[in-house]
């Protein structure tokens, strides 16, 4: 019997995905729930289960190929018979190899999957050290020897030269990456957007953390960051002022009446932006676990699209990169956006006295549609006096 596979439904933030890598080829053998394709969105990457046992008859929409919720994107052949195919593919691999005989190196053996990721790392596959059976070349083998030597990646034949002679690599741009550029263009093309500036003294987190930090991991099995902190001063402000939890559709402005945090974080695929659901409801500890989490995450895309939907307000730290200020951009549909950034020694005037400070610029970028400055202003400020006298945080004050 012929089964289908089709791409899942996705959610109403989600217009079409591409498809990023088919991991099996027409005539494998799969088992139910194994991964066939990853889909690339401009969130997530999704990996499509097979829905059944069988053997891959067709492939209709091939890598880089975009694709629609519930598109058909290739078919199956219905089958338990795991053994017969496993003779066909290895009659394959026999011919495959038979065809590569000319391989340098002593002629060592590959199958067409060990190829594919030997060529995709661009390795020398003399500089492999084969383990497998009768000089076999295993997956083990090239991840090994592409972490002590792999070579840039660099196109054969360079597309155009500098005057030093460099040859230069053109790269597709991802569909992940595309998503992103296209929202933030249409970000500042949309907004009326406007960022304010406020310095902050983490004096009093540093010393927090200093004195709290080893029972923290102990007890929560995560490291005690700033991020929670600055999490739930944003969410005092908030409260003050709503408007920056609020966003813009058609003609009319939304209030939210919770709020769900965004966390940007950046992976390798691109910046991402999970979101910590009911931040308002939650401690201090339970948000840092969960950005913990989120991050981890991301960083194995691993997230799901319903960690990435959403969010009233985001906060983004670029002083873990060192940045010493910038000027982020609002993610729609939201209308405001928090900067973090690096901590400096700087010297400050307390009082009558110049001392020496650990201090962390703050940016607002915000939507001056419906966010005047006035409450950018102050909403800045709530959060600079909830960070330098954190026991607001504890007497809701």
């Amino acid at each position: 019997m012929t089964v289908d596979i089709k791409i899942p439904e996705f959610s109403e933030s989600i217009s079409e995905g591409t498809i990023s890598t088919w991991l099996k080829k027409v005539g494998d053998y799969v088992d139910e729930g194994e991964t066939l394709v990853e889909i690339e969105t401009d969130k997530v990457l999704l990996e499509i289960p097979s829905p059944v046992s069988g053997v891959i008859e067709k492939i209709i929409k091939n890598e880089n190929e975009i694709v629609n919720s519930n598109e058909v994107v290739g078919q199956l052949s219905e089958s338990s018979q795991k053994a017969s195919q496993e003779n066909k593919s290895a009659a394959t691999d026999i011919v495959e190899e038979a065809v590569a005989v000319n391989e340098p190196a002593g002629y060592k053996k590959t199958s067409p999957a060990v190829r594919k990721v030997i060529a995709e790392r661009n390795i020398d596959i003399a500089d492999i050290t084969p383990s497998g059976k009768n000089n076999r070349i295993t997956k083990q083998d090239v991840s090994t020897s592409g972490s002590k030597q792999a070579k840039p990646n660099v196109v054969n034949t360079p597309i155009s030269t500098s005057s030093s002679g460099n040859d230069v690599e053109r790269v597709p741009i991802s569909s992940l990456r595309k998503k992103i550029s296209d929202r933030l263009v249409s970000a500042q093309q949309e907004y009326a957007m406007l960022t304010t500036f406020n310095e902050v003294n983490m004096s009093e987190i540093l010393s927090i953390r200093s004195k709290n930090k080893d029972k923290f991991l102990e007890q929560h099995g995560v490291k005690l960051g700033f991020m929670s902190f600055f999490v739930l001063a944003a969410i005092e402000a908030l409260k003050e002022y709503p408007v920056l939890n609020a966003s813009v559709e058609d003609s009319d402005i939304v209030y939210h009446r919770y709020v769900d945090i965004g966390i940007a974080v950046s992976a390798e695929r691109g910046l991402v932006v999970p979101v910590v659901r009911h931040a308002d409801a939650k401690s201090l500890s339970s948000i840092e676990v969960e950005i913990n989490q989120l991050a981890a995450k991301a960083r194995d895309n691993k997230l799901s699209i319903d960690e990435l939907i959403g969010g009233t307000f985001t906060i983004t730290n670029g002083g873990v990169f060192g940045s010493m200020l910038s000027t982020p951009i609002i993610n729609p549909p939201q209308s405001a956006i928090l900067g973090m950034h690096s901590i400096e020694k700087r010297p400050i005037v307390v009082g009558d006295e110049i001392k020496i400070a650990p201090m962390m610029y703050l940016a607002l970028s915000y939507d001056h549609r419906i966010i005047d400055g006035r409450e950018a202003v102050l909403f800045l400020s709530r959060i600079k006096k909830i960070i330098e006298d954190p026991i607001q945080l504890l007497l809701h004050l």
